[in-house]
């Protein structure tokens, strides 16, 4: 093993030294090869062995993932590279390619400057790549292409060396063509990739080769004699004579920023924070001796280190025994060990700077998403956004009682481990509810609880997470008295405009309306809202606004925190279905106060705002919305009729179809609740002779006629009345 140990030494010695840093992650469409490549990369750098990589899988170290054969939990690793005389240390991170884990993708992207995106040669642009490239071009990640598989195209589709080209060319314009519609304005055009430039690499990370234009002219090969090898199947000394590591790295070192370049155009994006403060220049500039700011993008429970939280650092230092703060937590947190990570291995160092990629323990209250720093009052990293959200849901219960006190600390780790899921402990009722992104998330989730932590569980049938929302404005003001009749509030509601509703879910208006008031103002007079409406804005909850357009009312301003408040408990369970708000606006038309303070405490504001918004939403056509999916499906032509018979049993609209040979590739958009079980039944419609996958598309309103229906179930299964109380109700 002596060439790790001279590794990680190595590794050490380069952690100051900026510019010979690069972070980076891989991504790409599930199967096509990320965690084949991460290994064989890692292998050619010394660190683990060459006879075993790509077959080892040392970034699957959890052995779910083996069984499955998919990646699940995005592992990190660092390993050094020499190119042009200089040495580099490279920080690997692997992502998921399946969407249920898109929110693993995101937080990594977050934590990186340069991504290879990896597109099967075969396959070409698939629907999740798509979804990697926006995700790494919304955090300002740069870009370079690896197409992997090209064996595959010689040796079983035995394609002509000229249509071989021609399959590559399409694919780089298609990757060129996402990356104009979503690169940030000023790189559109600097960061597409090219093979000129050698920002593309073709090649198979199974059998370890690679080939890119810089190292065709370095090495004499040429594309000829790689169609040859293959050709012979002779790839072994293809990878001697190309190895995969030298050609990705090289290419890795030579197109993708150092931390010390990347954070001065990052910073101003992922941070919303005053740059001219010290943690603001120290982020900028990368400085290893201002305040420390670290953004943990990952919580890795070990059984002998209890919680591992993994994060860039993007200012300052951290060391073994600093007291820290978890922004947003009370208490300071004492990190007990610092480490960087080499494939499985954790190798404990004094500290880390700025520019790397940290493994901690000791930060108790950290999760993914947090940011730690040591000082006190920093602002945070923006939250991190997550293409889709979870939309479906179980009923999680401890088989045995003795277990009970167990499974809620395991369901508090789990959601720690994994934001994206999303855990409600309801200790009324004694039901835990755990929503995930889709079936496969869950199932791997339940599994975990049982075998990584031991806590034997029975789990519901799978639930669907609905959203409600309003169709029309209210006709009129709705009053809402308080409970001593003291005070009064007069509400209308609309619907808020598409537009901005894609701005909050974007990210693009700040949450904190107190704080932020002047850009939020800003930005919702941009997208065409009303001044006054505007102006008034004094809270948002979600994808709901609450805006003020009363003028001079006695004793308003005091009264607001509370009125805040109503309004966002009134947003998190909507009249009809007791299902969260989304896309309203709540408008506070008057309001009659009582003088006195002791008349207008939370016992009485509360309810009555509470009332007057439900009443106002009963009366403006209120709608359920359910989540929907697109499905993509490619399948043999003979199946094809048994596959639109199988979606259009699931309310399932076809959006595209697209023939090929003999294979038909069919895009449409299905609810989430009609997908369950659609694994086996269309695995069963077709013989196993089909690819699918899906991926979350928002919410869409539920049909008319299935409204009463599906309100009725949700109720009765949460011991609500059958029927959503009338506006009337809430007039008292």
């Amino acid at each position: 093993m002596g060439r790790k140990e001279d590794n990680i030494r190595k590794a050490q010695s380069l952690m100051d030294k900026l510019e010979q840093i690069r972070n980076i992650g891989i991504a790409a469409h599930i199967d096509h090869g990320k965690t084949t490549l991460s290994d064989n990369l890692l292998a050619g750098c010394g660190m683990m062995s060459e006879e075993l990589a790509g077959k080892q899988l040392v970034l699957d170290y959890d052995e779910q993932e083996q069984a499955r054969g998919i990646t699940i939990q995005t592992a990190a690793a660092s390993m050094v590279h020499e190119f042009e005389g200089k040495e580099y240390l490279i920080n690997l991170l692997d992502t998921p390619g399946h969407v249920d884990f898109g929110g693993d993708v995101t937080r990594a992207m977050r934590a990186v400057d340069g991504c290879i995106i990896v597109v099967c040669a075969v396959e070409g642009v698939m629907p999740q790549t798509e979804t990697v490239i926006r995700q790494a071009l919304r955090e300002k990640v740069k870009p370079v292409l690896f197409i992997n598989k090209v064996d595959r195209l010689i040796n079983e589709l035995r394609v002509t060396p000229e249509d071989m080209q021609n399959r590559f060319v399409k694919i780089i314009a298609e990757v060129n063509r996402l990356i104009e519609k979503m690169a940030p304005e000023e790189y559109k055009e600097e960061w597409k990739v090219k093979v000129e430039d050698g920002s593309v690499a073709f090649g198979s990370a199974y059998y370890n080769w690679a080939i890119s234009l810089p190292y065709m002219k370095k090495s004499g090969l040429t594309f000829k004699d790689i169609y040859e090898y293959c050709n012979k199947q002779d790839q072994k000394t293809l990878a001697k004579k190309s190895p995969l590591h030298e050609v990705i790295l090289d290419l890795v070192v030579d197109h993708l920023p150092s931390p010390k370049e990347a954070q001065k155009y990052r910073i101003p994006h992922i941070w919303r924070g005053e740059l001219e403060t010290e943690v603001g220049k120290g982020m900028l500039n990368c400085d290893k001796d201002k305040p420390l700011a670290l953004m943990i993008t990952k919580i890795i429970i070990d059984t002998h280190a209890g919680e591992v939280a993994v994060g860039r650092i993007f200012s300052g230092t951290i060391e073994k025994g600093q007291e820290v703060y978890v922004v947003g937590m009370p208490n300071k947190n004492r990190v007990q060990q610092v480490s960087v990570m080499v494939g499985a291995d954790r190798i404990p160092v004094e500290k880390v700077t700025a520019g790397n990629i940290v493994a901690a323990t000791g930060l108790r209250d950290a999760i993914a998403g947090s940011t730690v720093t040591n000082i006190p009052d920093m602002e945070p990293f923006e939250r991190i956004v997550h293409v889709s959200e979870p939309v479906v849901t179980v009923a999680v219960e401890a088989k045995h009682t003795k277990d009970l006190p167990k499974l809620i600390e395991v369901l508090r780790m789990v959601s720690k481990a994994d934001p994206s899921i999303e855990v409600e402990i309801n200790q009324e009722t004694g039901e835990h509810l755990m929503s995930g992104m889709g079936e496969l998330h869950l199932e791997i989730t339940e599994y975990r609880i049982k075998n990584d932590y031991g806590v034997d569980i029975v789990c519901s049938q799978p639930i669907v997470v609905y959203r409600e929302t309003v169709g029309k404005a209210t006709p009129h003001s709705f009053e809402g008295k308080s409970p001593n009749k003291h005070n009064r509030f007069y509400f209308v509601v609309e619907p808020l405009p598409e537009n901005v509703v894609k701005a909050l879910y974007n990210n693009e208006i700040p949450t904190d309306a107190k704080k932020y008031k002047k850009e939020v103002e800003k930005k919702l007079l941009e997208l065409g809202m009303d001044k006054i409406v505007a102006k008034g804005v004094f809270a948002i909850q979600g994808l709901n606004i609450m805006t003020d357009v009363t003028k001079g009312i006695q004793h308003l301003f005091e009264t607001r925190e509370l009125i805040k408040e109503a309004f966002n408990e009134a947003m998190k369970k909507g009249p009809l279905a007791n299902e969260p708000l989304q896309g309203v606006l709540v408008k506070l038309v008057d309001a009659k106060l009582h003088e006195d303070a002791i008349h207008r405490g939370p016992a009485q504001v509360i309810p009555a705002v509470k009332n007057a918004i439900y009443g106002a939403i009963m009366l403006s056509d209120p709608i359920i919305l359910e989540p929907m999916q697109k499905v993509f499906i490619n399948t043999p032509q003979e199946v094809m009729g048994n596959v639109s018979r199988e979606l259009n049993q699931r309310r399932a609209v076809i959006l595209d179809m697209k023939t090929e040979g003999d294979m038909v590739t069919i895009e449409a958009k299905a609810p989430v609740a009609e997908m369950f079980g659609f694994a086996s039944a269309i695995r069963s419609a077709t013989g196993g002779r089909v690819l699918w996958n899906t991926e979350n598309i928002g919410f869409e309103p539920l049909p008319r006629e299935l409204q009463d229906k599906i309100v009725r179930s949700i109720r009765e299964r949460k011991g609500l009345k059958p029927e959503p109380y009338p506006p009337e109700y809430y007039m008292d």
